[in-house]
């Protein structure tokens, strides 16, 4: 059972990485506030999206004046 619950977290995080993928494709750069805002999932499903994403290279950092944006790479 733990396993079946472990796929199904991942699957989650995974679609979660999905929704934030065409979010930055469609509307460029954003910061982490205005893209947990955006992404109809917890904050931290977000969070691991995001990491997600890094992880494999497909978004970048950017640091600003005030605050960092996330785009893809």
């Amino acid at each position: 059972m733990a396993t079946a619950t472990l796929e199904n977290e991942l699957d989650t995080i995974g679609y979660t990485a999905g929704m934030i993928w065409h979010f930055l494709g469609d509307n460029g750069p954003t910061t982490m506030t205005q893209l947990v805002k955006a992404i109809d999932a917890p904050r931290d499903k977000v969070m691991q999206g995001v990491g997600w994403l890094a992880r494999e290279g497909k978004i970048c950092y950017e640091e600003g004046s005030r605050s960092k944006t996330i785009r893809l790479v």
